[in-house]
């Protein structure tokens, strides 16, 4: 059972599907700008397969030529789509999105570092005004 027909069905469809995708399908290849940047394409990549078949028995005299009278198919096919490019370039790297609505985690990622500088020198300000209205309040008590 090992030999059955549709194995070799099935490893056909995929030998195919795998020669077709690779990692430059996910990540394109690199475009460089006149500028010196680098443009890449980030695509999202999805696989769809089916494979079916059936044995059915022959009777009369042809009965002992087939070992296998098998009738089957397969099938599989790829859905490749961009969604964003990743640009690399002397100001730094970034992702521009296709759709800017479905990103929210990677804006986010992208606002962190810019909000603990913020924060950062505010306590810092704060903790310098803190320090100020210490030694002037020593000084008024001296007084």
């Amino acid at each position: 059972m090992s030999n059955h027909p549709i194995g070799g069905l099935m490893n056909s469809a995929m030998e195919n599907l795998r020669s077709m995708v690779d990692v430059n399908t996910i990540i394109g290849d690199p475009v460089e700008t006149p500028d010196g940047s680098v443009i890449m394409t980030v695509s999202k990549v999805a696989f769809g397969y089916a494979a079916g078949g059936s044995d059915y028995q022959i009777s009369g005299p042809d009965a002992e030529n087939h070992r296998h009278p098998f009738g089957g198919g397969s099938a599989g096919g790829v859905y490749i789509t961009p969604i964003a490019f990743l640009i690399v370039s002397s100001q730094g790297i970034k992702m521009l999105h296709l759709d800017e609505s479905t990103h929210l985690i990677e804006k986010l990622m992208e606002a962190t570092p810019v909000a603990v500088d913020k924060v950062s020198s505010m306590l810092s300000k704060k903790g310098k005004g803190m320090q100020n209205d210490q030694q002037t309040s020593g000084i008024d008590s001296m007084d």
